[in-house]
């Protein structure tokens, strides 16, 4: 449809093409190069880090992050259950066992008692997510991890640009792994980053990023043909120079798309606030929220399948939410159980969210979620005066 409001939508134009313009006239669009050589300086001044590492996405950052920790084969990690399986897979990938958390009621986000309940004999570390880019609560998060000597990592994937006291995002654990996928704030269509506040934690990284050898951008002066070394054995998660070149464009504008998007989720709570049958998103005081998704959760007598259907014929996109990773297929064994976390997956609903929308989408989609809520609330009685409805 022409007039169609897509869920997702990234900001893309002029000024990235030239970016990439910029790289394919360099004759070096592969590889680690100056771009991404930059990109990783204006990423770790960005988020005040030790030192960053581009990589091809997110889940290679959480790959080199437990690498780097030294998880190994039958530790545990405990990880948020509402949220994309990333962190879970890459649990696996070391051959560890990931363990699920609960979340809070209230902002989706992992719950630091149920991460606490949880903390066994071979718990190493914890990975928290801020959940649709709501950042969790860190400080209750550092406590428990302190208090037992656990790691804790921060999964930032959808928080560029949100803040938890007063700190970005990025920053809230001495690890945290970014994503620039297509449905991010920022984006270079794929890719992520690994923050640290180690550098030598970082250069480790860094060599295991690109099969296990050093980088070449420095050897040009070497006699003879430069030789890299491997070092030790590597994988390839380095992100190209087009990617970066695109990512450094992208993060100079990361306010201006963020402010439009705080525009459009201002925007819907004025529209829905006086619902009853569905709850806004829930931003505690002392954060604030990236948007990388807007997420009402709907009541439950309202059939959100037919919801969905409704506004997907008026061309009007949505989803979900986050998943209730427990509850995948990969993970169907698991030994716990997130009612708080499962109840969201079934109740959720993404609204349309990114930075290209306009006022009157904003308006239109409410408006037909509202009738869809009330063309779908399945029957129920009530009790009012002796009247059945």
């Amino acid at each position: 449809m022409t007039d169609s409001i897509p869920l997702v939508h990234a900001s893309l134009g002029e000024r990235e093409l030239a970016a990439v313009a910029e790289v394919f006239s360099s004759g070096r669009p592969a590889g680690r190069g100056p771009q991404g050589k930059a990109l990783e300086a204006e990423l770790a001044d960005r988020f005040g880090a030790g030192d960053a590492v581009a990589v091809n996405n997110c889940g290679d950052a959480f790959h080199l992050a437990l690498l780097g920790l030294g998880v190994e084969p039958g530790d545990e990690v405990i990880v948020a259950d509402y949220a994309l399986p990333a962190p879970a897979h890459a649990v696996r990938r070391v051959g560890a066992v990931p363990v699920f958390a609960d979340v809070r009621a209230d902002t989706g986000t992992v719950d630091p008692w149920a991460v606490a309940d949880l903390i066994g004999p071979r718990t190493v570390g914890v990975i928290a997510a801020d959940t649709a880019g709501l950042p969790a609560d860190y400080t209750e998060l550092g406590w428990v991890a302190d208090r037992h000597g656990l790691f804790l990592v921060e999964d930032a994937a959808c928080a560029v640009g949100a803040s938890y006291k007063g700190y970005g995002a990025g920053a809230l654990a001495p690890v945290s792994c970014l994503s620039f996928h297509g449905h991010q704030g920022a984006t270079s269509g794929e890719g992520g980053a690994l923050l640290t506040r180690d550098p030598a934690f970082a250069a480790t990284a860094r060599t295991r990023s690109s099969f296990g050898i050093g980088s070449v951008l420095g050897q040009a002066r070497a006699v003879g043909p430069p030789i890299p070394e491997f070092s030790e054995t590597g994988h390839h998660h380095r992100l190209s120079d087009i990617a970066a070149a695109i990512l450094r464009v992208q993060l100079a504008r990361t306010d201006e798309l963020l402010q439009r998007r705080r525009a459009v989720a201002a925007r819907y709570a004025c529209l829905l606030a006086d619902d009853e049958l569905l709850s806004l998103p829930h931003v505690p005081q002392n954060r604030c929220h990236a948007w990388q998704s807007y997420l009402v959760t709907l009541d439950p007598g309202v059939d959100r399948a037919a919801v969905a259907a409704d506004l997907r014929a008026q061309g009007i996109g949505c989803g979900h939410g986050a998943w209730a990773t427990h509850l995948r297929p990969v993970y169907e064994k698991t030994k716990h159980a997130c009612p708080v976390s499962a109840d969201l997956f079934h109740r959720n609903l993404a609204l349309p969210m990114h930075a290209e929308l306009t006022m009157s989408q904003v308006e239109r989609v409410a408006d037909a979620l509202r009738t869809a809520l009330r063309t779908h609330r399945r029957a129920h009685t009530v009790r009012h005066s002796g009247a059945v409805s």
